[in-house]
C-alpha cells in the first residue's frame, strides 16, 4: 500500500488469476463487487475478483497436476456444524522489501496464546493469532499496532465472550494510541488485518488493503474486501463525510480507504473522517474442509489473483506440508511478477497433515463424428 508520493504500480502483462489467456470468462453469479468497480481494477492492473474459472498459472511448476486446477469461489464458507473437528494451528511467514527502498510491513504469527502469554489469559484452547500490517509514511505506525493489538484484544472486558466487540474496541485503542504516543508521527500510518480464531471459529478483521483467503479444498474463498477509495460503498463513505476521491486517492494523499493512524487526516479524536480505522469483520466456523489460511499485504494481491494464491499454496503442501517454505513461494513468485511494493506473507494451516489429492470425476460422456463429418474431413485431408 503506497501514498501518493509512491511511484505508481504499473505492471505491463497481466495474468487474470493464472491465466495468460485473453478469452472472457463467466462471473460469479453471487459477486459482491459491482461490475464498474471490478472494470477499475482491471484498467489499474488488478486482478479481478470475481471470475468463476481461472486456469494455466504464469509459473507452471505449480500446476502440473489438473485435480489442482479449481476455480475461485467468491463465496464465505458455509458455517456447517461438525463437532468432531478441531484445528491444529501451524503458521509460516514471509516478508521481504522488494523493489522499495524501505521495509514498512510488520506481521505477528501467535499459533499459542495460552503459551504467548506469561500470564493466564481467559479463554479456551486452542486459541491463535495472526496479522499483518502495511505502514506508510515510516514503519512506526505498523511496529505499534503489531506490539500492541493483541493486548488490547485479550484485556478488552469483552473478551472472549464478545469477541467481536473486543476486536472492534481494540482497533479503536490502537488507532486512539497512535494520536497520542509521541514516538509516531501524525502523518504516519498502517492497514491492519488480524485474524482470531478460538476453537473453530475464526473472526478477521480488516482496516484497509490487505486481504485473507481461506483454502477450502483447493477453492479460494475470500474473507476480507480490500478498501479502496473507489470502492463503491468506500466511495459513499467518503463522500457522505466530506472527503475526495482525486485520482483513487483519498483526498489525493492515501490508496486505501481504512487505515490506523494517519492523523494529519482524520483531525481530531471522536470526530468522523473519511479515513476510518474501523474494522470489517468476518465470522466463520471451520470445517475439515478448509486447509489454510493466507494473509498477506498488497503487495501480494497487486500482481496475483485469490485463486491463484490457494493454488500454488495447495500444490507446495501436498509436496513438503511446510507453510514457511508456501509463504516463501508466494513471496518468490510475486517477485518474479514484478511487484512494486513489500511483500508479507502469512500461511496458516489447519491440520496436521498435507491437503489429500482431489479426485476429479471423469467425463462419461461419448463423442462420435457423423457420416457427413466423416465425409468432409476426408475430402480436407485428400486435398492436402
Amino acid at each position: 500500500m503506497a501514498s501518493a508520493t509512491d511511484v505508481s504500480r504499473q505492471i505491463s502483462t497481466w495474468d487474470v488469476g493464472c491465466t495468460n489467456s485473453n478469452s472472457s470468462l463467466p462471473a460469479m453469479d453471487n459477486e459482491n463487487d459491482d461490475a464498474s468497480e471490478n472494470l477499475s481494477q482491471s484498467k489499474a492492473g488488478k486482478p479481478p475478483r470475481n471470475l468463476s474459472c481461472m486456469r494455466h498459472c504464469s509459473n507452471t511448476a505449480f500446476l502440473t497436476d489438473p485435480e489442482l486446477d479449481i476455480g475461485v469461489i467468491c463465496l464465505k464458507s458455509p458455517s456447517t456444524e461438525n463437532s468432531g473437528f478441531l484445528p491444529i494451528f501451524r503458521s509460516g511467514s514471509s516478508s521481504e522489501k522488494g523493489p522499495k527502498q524501505y521495509m514498512e510491513d510488520e506481521y505477528i504469527c501467535v499459533d499459542n496464546l495460552h503459551q504467548y502469554f506469561s500470564r493466564a489469559i481467559n479463554c479456551p484452547s486452542p486459541v491463535a493469532f495472526y496479522g499483518v500490517f502495511d505502514g506508510h509514511g515510516g514503519v512506526d505506525a505498523a511496529s505499534f499496532t503489531r506490539k500492541n493489538i493483541l493486548n488490547f484484544i485479550v484485556e478488552d472486558s469483552q473478551f472472549p465472550s464478545g469477541m467481536k466487540k473486543a476486536i472492534k474496541s481494540a482497533f479503536v485503542k490502537a488507532d486512539h494510541a497512535l494520536a497520542d504516543t509521541k514516538a509516531v508521527d501524525s502523518s504516519c500510518g498502517t492497514t491492519a488485518l488480524t485474524a482470531l480464531i478460538l476453537g473453530r471459529t475464526m473472526l478477521i478483521a480488516n482496516a484497509g488493503d490487505s486481504r485473507a483467503v481461506l483454502g477450502k479444498r483447493g477453492r479460494a474463498i475470500e474473507l476480507s474486501k480490500d478498501h479502496k477509495p473507489n470502492c463503491t460503498s468506500e466511495r459513499i463513505r467518503i463522500e457522505r463525510l466530506g472527503g475526495v476521491i482525486y485520482d483513487g486517492y483519498l483526498n489525493g494523499q492515501l490508496s486505501v480507504a481504512r487505515a490506523l493512524g494517519d492523523w494529519h487526516i482524520k483531525g481530531a479524536k471522536g470526530s468522523k473522517s473519511p479515513l476510518s480505522a474501523e474494522p470489517e469483520l468476518e465470522e466463520i466456523n471451520l470445517t475439515e474442509e478448509d486447509e489454510f489460511l493466507i494473509i498477506g499485504c498488497d503487495g501480494l494481491w497487486d500482481v496475483m489473483s485469490s485463486q491463484c494464491a490457494v493454488t500454488i499454496v495447495r500444490k507446495e503442501l501436498m509436496i513438503h506440508n511446510d507453510p514457511e517454505r508456501c509463504s516463501k513461494a508466494l513471496v518468490k513468485e510475486a517477485l518474479q511478477r514484478n511487484t512494486c511494493d513489500n511483500l508479507t506473507v502469512v500461511v496458516v494451516c489447519f491440520s496436521p497433515d498435507p491437503p489429500p489429492k482431489i479426485e476429479m470425476p471423469r467425463s462419461h460422456k461419448r463423442r462420435s463424428i457423423s457420416a457427413e463429418g466423416l465425409d468432409r474431413l476426408k475430402g480436407v485431408l485428400n486435398a492436402d
